[in-house]
């Protein structure tokens, strides 16, 4: 079984718990993990216990420490961004972060297809370590979104909400529908949320996992996840 986590932005003990209880095959993160430390240090004591792998956020990009604990990390190579990826079974394709009007905010055209073509254009000053600059190494570029197009997956993981969500987007349902998918998970916006009363206009069962909550690979809830409890938790 693979256990979908919501946003954690930086609260890891209720991943602990729940890898430790329920040992699932593979645990996928939904971006914004926002590790403290780097994830591999984050999650040491369940890495002998599932396979970890995530797509990042939005915030995964706000700060140097944000960017380097996760992609800097040892586990970097399981980001599924932009790639699918059979994990117990299941053929998962993830596309991550979100998309940026000074990228690409569909259904409007695009400004930069590549992430080199952003840097390019962007000017010297705003480059970051030689590159794009930090923001935008979050920031859904269309060459990563068309890449997935017409390859075959089981499930979609993205950041971004499919359209029956008030802030999604038709790009996520044609995406999935492209890939061919049965079931989308996303996080981003914290609610949690089954859009199963969708399904006939999306073309796929799709789910919410709210903030640090917990679902599997069905959409059933495994833990509703608690906004006040771990915002609590993570400034103490």
């Amino acid at each position: 079984m693979i256990y979908f986590f919501g946003d954690t932005h930086g609260c890891f003990d209720h991943v602990l718990d729940v890898v430790r209880q329920d040992r699932p095959a593979a645990v996928i993160f939904l971006g914004d993990l926002q590790a403290q430390r780097p994830l591999e240090i984050e999650l040491a004591t369940i890495l002998d216990k599932t396979e970890v792998w995530f797509i990042h956020g939005n915030h995964d990009t706000d700060s140097e420490a944000d960017y380097d604990n996760l992609f800097g990390s040892a586990l970097a190579d399981r980001n599924l961004h932009g790639r699918v990826v059979e994990i117990d079974g299941l053929r998962i394709a993830g596309l991550g972060g979100i998309f940026r009007g000074q990228v690409w905010a569909p259904p409007g055209e695009w400004l930069h297809e590549r992430p080199e073509d952003f840097a390019a254009r962007c000017g010297k000053g705003n480059l970051w370590r030689g590159g794009l600059p930090r923001k935008h190494r979050s920031s859904v570029f269309p060459a990563d979104y068309f890449g997935l197009v017409g390859q075959r997956a089981d499930i979609l993981v993205t950041h971004e909400a499919p359209s029956s969500h008030p802030h999604g987007f038709d790009a996520i349902d044609e995406l999935g529908r492209s890939l061919g998918v049965t079931k989308a998970f996303h996080g981003h916006h914290h609610d949690r949320l089954d859009y199963s009363g969708h399904r006939e206009r999306l073309g796929f069962d799709a789910f919410g996992v709210g903030f640090c909550g917990v679902s599997d690979a069905n959409g059933r809830t495994v833990r509703p996840g608690d906004f006040d409890e771990a915002r609590a938790h993570r400034q103490t």
